[in-house]
């Protein structure tokens, strides 16, 4: 089944700020919570919907991507993203929508602010990944060797004794006022709620070590250059059993020999002799999917602009393709023996080679207006 519209999931237009998106999500996330509808997956599945968006809208990098390119844009085709996420994950990464450092268990259903300990999440990791021109238009999967940081085998983890495994401690000051009591990340645990018991020889001071992997990736056709995906979960993980990090894959394109990128149109400077050019001819043409021939009309103008309809680029968001637009630049020689001159010279005076433009042969600006529509 097709994704919701994220807007439409929280109730907010494209032009809601950071604040109104934010109070929508929480508006949603008390409606929609677990505690408040036991039992019930339809429930379940909305408030991970609306988890979804948010994770992506209050994101300005995400929104942006997502607004310009869809779903693609914003979870890398299918890599990431709310689908993927269970209970905990949502619950660790969205708390500062509600209020406090802990869960929102603890914010809405009177657990106090300290009942569970918030999951770290491990660091991000971000890779460039260059890809030719065929296949930025097709798509493609691709295998890549990542260094990620893995928990080590042999680890083992015991409850941390100064917050009990709650991740926060609290602190209280007695002020003019009376007494107020604030509540902050753990220093022994960093917020884990948990502290390394044993750990084997050659691993860090937090349980993990270096591990190279080799991950699929699928890059799904119409990515641009300077577009970024996300494949959540794979990036370093977190100590103690929390949420892994996200790899985050940087698009590059390499330059292609004939053909350059303009949107989801490919553009191909054509060369033809004059001759050719007066005389009509057939010519081969490169485009993403191989050589096709076309045909030069006889009397073709220099600076034509020739249309081969859904030779260019899949649109990343599924509307068909672009077009392959081809110039025609007729070529005039620069050096010419005396035969050729002379034959050039008797035709100079044939009233046939005068320049007239009709109404059917356009300037330039109208050209350029036409070539960008």
């Amino acid at each position: 089944m097709a994704k919701r519209d994220y807007y439409e999931i929280l109730g907010v237009s494209k032009t809601a700020s950071a604040d109104e998106i934010k109070k929508a999500y929480r508006k949603i996330a008390i409606k929609f919570h677990p505690d408040k509808n036991p039992g019930n997956k339809e429930a379940e599945e909305n408030f991970k919907e609306a988890a979804e968006a948010y994770e992506v809208l209050s994101n300005e990098q995400k929104k942006q991507q997502y607004d310009r390119f869809g779903h693609a844009g914003a979870n890398g085709g299918g890599f990431g993203g709310g689908g993927g996420m269970n209970m905990e994950d949502i619950f660790s990464q969205f708390g500062d929508v509600f209020g406090g450092g802990g869960s929102p268990f603890d914010s809405f259903f009177g657990g106090g602010g300290g009942g569970r300990a918030r999951r770290r999440k491990g660091s991000n990791l971000r890779i460039k990944l260059k890809l030719t021109l065929e296949e930025v238009a097709n798509g493609v999967e691709k295998k890549i060797k990542v260094n990620r940081m893995v928990v080590a085998e042999g680890v083992t983890f015991r409850t941390c004794p100064t917050c009990q495994g709650r991740g926060q401690v609290q602190k209280t000051v007695s002020t003019m006022l009376g007494q107020m009591v604030s509540t902050t990340t753990c220093p022994s645990c960093n917020g884990s709620g948990q502290m390394i018991d044993q750990k084997p020889a050659g691993v860090d001071s937090s349980g993990l070590k270096n591990k190279e992997e080799v991950i699929e990736i699928k890059i799904p056709a119409g990515v641009a250059d300077g577009m970024q995906l996300s494949m959540g979960g794979k990036g370093n993980e977190a100590p103690g059993g929390g949420v892994p990090g996200d790899l985050l894959i940087l698009i590059e394109e390499k330059e292609n020999e004939f053909l350059k990128r303009d949107g989801n149109n490919v553009i191909f400077e054509l060369y033809v002799s004059f001759i050719d050019a007066a005389l009509g001819t057939n010519v081969e043409v490169p485009t993403i999917t191989g050589k096709v021939k076309i045909k030069i009309d006889h009397g073709t103008q220099s600076g034509k602009i020739l249309r081969l309809r859904g030779k260019g680029i899949k649109d990343i968001n599924g509307y068909g393709s672009g077009d392959q637009l081809i110039h025609v630049n007729v070529w005039v020689p620069k050096n010419l023996s005396s035969e050729e001159k002379d034959t050039l010279e008797s035709l100079r005076q044939s009233p046939n080679f005068a320049p007239k433009p009709g109404s059917s042969d356009k300037g330039f600006f109208e050209k350029m207006k036409e070539f960008f529509e």
